[in-house]
């Protein structure tokens, strides 16, 4: 969902890259999954706010800047479970992540290794004979997508 990118002042608040659109919808959630040492670790967003082009918070448990500095460069999860369904046509990256993907002549591409963001359109990377990638533009070049077949059939060519 996001990622803590610095500090904010002297009173434990701390800035969040939001992979959400907009990026304050990450403030909807009041319980944050944060990965320290390896592990995730519950807590709580006491308050938070969009501030400039970002988003600040203030967590459970923290009260100053050198609190808030262990949670630096921490990723930001929430429960799958507090997630909204996604509408029609649209899905979550984890979600399309080692689906088999398949040109609709049945030709295998290979898997969907991850996904990233171009500003244009979302794009596939796909893992298979060699690495592919693929633009991920529905009714176009996604054709269809089969969760329980575990297949993304698209209108791509070879290139």
């Amino acid at each position: 969902m996001g990622r803590v990118a610095g500090l904010f002042g002297v009173k434990g608040w701390v800035k969040v890259f939001s992979y959400t659109q907009p990026r304050e919808a990450i403030l909807k959630y009041d319980r944050w999954f944060l990965m320290r040492d390896g592990a995730w670790q519950a807590t709580a967003v006491v308050e938070g706010k969009r501030h400039g082009k970002g988003v600040i918070v203030l967590l459970d448990g923290v009260a100053d800047r050198d609190q808030a500095a262990d949670w630096l460069a921490c990723d930001i999860a929430v429960a799958r479970d507090d997630l909204p369904e996604p509408g029609d046509g649209t899905y979550y990256w984890r979600d399309l992540k080692g689906l088999r993907v398949v040109r609709r002549d049945g030709t295998e591409f290979g898997k969907v290794a991850y996904l990233m963001e171009t500003g244009a359109n979302d794009v596939l990377v796909i893992d298979g004979e060699q690495e592919r990638l693929i633009p991920f533009i529905l009714d176009k070049v996604i054709l269809d997508v089969d969760f329980a077949a575990g297949v993304i059939t698209v209108d791509w060519e070879w290139d």
